[in-house]
């Protein structure tokens, strides 16, 4: 079994990412989380946040848990004041999830199947989450964000992958400050033909310039 990509939902949660997240000032990103999470139909979405950081990311992956069926949004805060103000703008967005509090291998501990993650580079144990991750047997899409960050200058996604973890593809897109994207598979198994493998299709902003990748 494997991840399965339907644009259909893909399209739906990245239009109303876009109409809810229009007073945000980010660059995209949540719209392309959005509806990437929705479009593999991922069932534990995972994110970290920490006090001060942007909140659309969040939003956006909020409303993709909307659109795939049976979906549970985490996500992983360091301490309570960070909880707090995570809440309140989550609240004043209209959305809402689940929110754990406690250091990545607390947090980590109790999340099983894990099929989509996202990180932030801008946090010094963003590698230690990916790490800790118990992906899902379907496979997994993970994501680092600010992956422009200094903290992110000499990572390797095989540094932080188990052995019996296969990484299908890898990306990264000038969207935001860095998207740091990787496509893994889980076991010994193929995650399906080469030319499964290679089925991308970009699209370009024409309005903005911005590029995104999809796997069609």
């Amino acid at each position: 079994m494997k991840l399965v990509w339907s644009p259909e939902i893909a399209t739906k949660s990245y239009i109303d990412t876009v109409k809810t997240c229009e007073l945000f000032q980010e660059s995209g990103v949540a719209e392309l989380v959005s509806a990437m999470a929705a479009g593999w139909n991922a069932q534990l979405i995972v994110e970290t946040w920490s006090k001060g950081g942007l909140i659309a990311t969040s939003v956006g992956l909020a409303i993709a848990s909307r659109h795939s069926c049976g979906s549970r949004h985490v996500c992983l805060v360091p301490d309570e004041q960070s909880r707090s103000e995570y809440v309140e703008a989550m609240g004043e967005a209209g959305v809402s999830t689940e929110v754990i509090v406690g250091e990545a291998e607390d947090a980590m501990s109790g999340l099983s199947g894990v099929d989509f993650l996202v990180v932030d580079c801008r946090r010094r144990d963003f590698q230690r989450v990916l790490r800790l991750a118990k992906l899902s047997h379907r496979g997994a899409v993970l994501i680092c964000k600010n992956a422009n960050s200094t903290n992110n200058s000499s990572f390797k996604w095989r540094s932080v992958l188990d052995p019996a973890s296969r990484l299908v593809r890898t990306v990264f897109l000038p969207v935001g400050k860095g998207l740091d994207i990787a496509h893994v598979a889980v076991g010994g198994g193929s995650s399906g033909s080469s030319q499964d493998v290679s089925r991308w299709i970009r699209h370009v902003d024409q309005q903005s310039g911005e590029e995104y990748v999809f796997r069609k």
